[in-house]
């Protein structure tokens, strides 16, 4: 029986958990999430995981943050002043906004508070801090 190694194009069907069980993300109903394994297109956690499944195998991973989405980052959180928000828009604590890099890179931020003259966004990614539990089968080696 055919095992994924590191190079392998592979193609899996994933359900993506948190470890109170609520499911975050999932390709059930879709088309199986194709990558390169070892290319880097993947969380850490995730690609050390596959080198080895045999075809059609089913497992259930636990990735901590640090292989994961990382732990949350003090740096991430950014005051931004209120006079450059547009005065028609409504602020709400958990609204996601998009901000831009030096770059012109834009980048996802949420409300996490709002003060007078500041509001307080968070730039860590959704998952960072959390550990992340994934049911994984290997539908497809290429």
């Amino acid at each position: 029986m055919q095992q994924a190694k590191a190079g392998d194009l592979v193609k899996v069907h994933y359900t993506g958990k948190l470890t109170s069980g609520k499911e975050f993300d999932s390709s059930v109903g879709r088309e199986p999430l194709e990558f390169t394994i070892g290319a880097g297109q993947m969380i850490k956690g995730f690609d050390a995981a596959m080198p080895g499944m045999k075809l059609g195998e089913k497992k259930t991973i636990e990735i901590a943050p640090e292989d994961a989405y990382g732990v949350k980052s003090d740096e991430a959180i950014i005051p931004f002043p209120k006079t450059n928000v547009p005065a028609e828009m409504k602020l709400e604590v958990g609204m996601t906004l998009t901000l831009s890099d030096q770059n012109g890179q834009p980048f996802p931020v949420v409300v996490a508070e709002i003060k007078e003259d500041v509001i307080i966004l968070d730039a860590n990614h959704f998952l960072a801090g959390e550990t992340l539990i994934f049911d994984i089968e290997l539908v497809e080696i290429a």
